[in-house]
């Protein structure tokens, strides 16, 4: 669905139905493609459907720290040191937030194997999406005198990420489950919108913060799902949290604050 909406904007916005790139940029989106969208966003929802949303979120905020790294080593990155205190200042708010008493969450409890497997599949996640963020800036800027327009390397990446995904499904054997999933008008709804918010909204302006700013700050700032996530749990599935996680989201703010002055 997210390829089919950013195809629609391709188009319209810059005139071809594929992006006019070259080998070399298509290897490195694609391969941002398949680590942050295949393997990060696969780690994020196996998370998702085993531990539940707002403990899958919250770890995946750990993704700057692997972009962090990732950048330096494959990009030569260094973060100014303002802007390392912001990256911690927002971790430690987030990390304030986990230590938040469960059972204030509203959330089903689960066995600690369970729970094992899910945060797992959630730190697979952040290391997958933290990466992927690293090989999308170096497909980006790969042509020093021409900078891959962020909605083409959006697209390229969906394009592979997609197209891991298929080979996955298909190789696990799970299309009849697929087939029945997709006679589910709320599930459709509810995924269209997703995909559009997310993958194609989402992921275009990540490119874009990727683009012209540090990855690592970049990172940061797209992992304040946790605080934006907690009052559209409150809304939507009527989960509270402690004041532990009301603190922690304010610690985060303070920490994004400090990256703004950088």
């Amino acid at each position: 669905m997210a390829v089919g909406f950013l195809v629609v904007a391709h188009v319209i916005l810059l005139g071809t139905v594929v992006p006019l790139a070259n080998n070399a940029q298509w290897i490195w989106m694609g391969a941002s493609g398949i680590v942050g969208l295949g393997i990060g966003d696969g780690g994020l929802f196996a998370a998702y459907v085993t531990i539940g949303p707002r403990r899958s979120v919250l770890v995946m905020a750990l993704a700057p720290i692997f972009a962090s790294i990732g950048a330096y080593l494959m990009l030569g990155e260094v973060i100014p040191q303002l802007a390392l205190v912001g990256i911690a200042v927002t971790l430690t708010g987030v990390v304030v937030v986990i230590l938040g008493g469960e059972e204030h969450s509203g959330e089903v409890a689960v066995s600690k194997k369970l729970k094992a497997y899910g945060l797992l599949f959630a730190l697979i996640g952040a290391a997958g999406q933290g990466v992927g963020v690293v090989l999308s800036k170096k497909g980006i800027d790969l042509v020093p005198e021409t900078t891959l327009n962020p909605l083409s390397a959006a697209l390229m990446r969906l394009i592979l990420g997609a197209f891991s995904i298929w080979i996955v499904l298909l190789a696990a054997g799970k299309l009849p489950e697929l087939r029945e999933a997709v006679k589910s008008k709320e599930g459709i709804s509810n995924t269209a919108a997703g995909a559009f918010l997310g993958p194609f909204l989402g992921i275009t302006l990540s490119m874009v913060a990727v683009t012209y700013t540090q990855t690592g700050v970049a990172q940061t700032l797209m992992s304040l799902m946790p605080v934006l996530i907690i009052p559209t749990i409150w809304i939507r599935y009527k989960h509270g949290t402690s004041w532990r996680g009301v603190l922690g989201a304010v610690i985060a703010v303070i920490g994004v604050s400090i990256l703004f002055l950088t």
